[in-house]
């Protein structure tokens, strides 16, 4: 009977689709009433064996891809950092250059303030020719003053 009834809706959907070519939707009695022949429930698709290695595999691709970002990243840090403490170095070359400059121009300045003080007179010197000037012009006033006298007429002079 199932397989009359079969052959009986493939008839009927078969004259459906010659007379008009849109699809009909039948809801007659008898194919209402008509069920499937039980074919078999479909079994579960079988879990690979492998799947903890799938999970494992899956976990150390996750690992390993995390791990190789963050080392791409820290070397990108790292090279920031190479650059900054480069440039810091440069910086104290330069720094450190102009300091020796300054430190040779002030030994040579003090080579010169040396040789000045040696070959300048102390306030010893200067007292003791200061002490000499004034003597001899002390002696120059005393010449002078006895040369006026001797010119005067009838005026002798007598050194003791």
């Amino acid at each position: 009977m199932a397989a009359r009834l079969a052959s009986r809706s493939f008839s009927l959907a078969k004259a459906a689709s010659q007379r008009s070519p849109s699809r009909l939707l039948s809801t007659t009695r008898v194919v209402c009433q008509e069920t499937t022949p039980n074919l078999g429930s479909v079994p579960p698709a079988p879990k690979p064996v492998g799947a903890f290695r799938g999970g494992v595999v899956g976990f150390l691709f996750g690992f390993s891809l995390a791990s190789s970002l963050a080392a791409y990243h820290l070397l990108e840090e790292y090279k920031l950092a190479s650059a900054a403490l480069q440039s810091s170095v440069e910086e104290l070359q330069t720094s450190t250059q102009k300091v020796s400059a300054h430190v040779r121009r002030i030994e040579a300045v003090e080579k010169e303030l040396k040789a000045l003080s040696e070959s300048s007179a102390s306030k010893e010197d200067i007292s003791r020719v200061r002490a000499e000037v004034k003597k001899l012009y002390d002696g120059l006033h005393v010449e002078q003053d006895l040369h006026a006298l001797s010119k005067k007429e009838g005026t002798t002079v007598r050194i003791v």
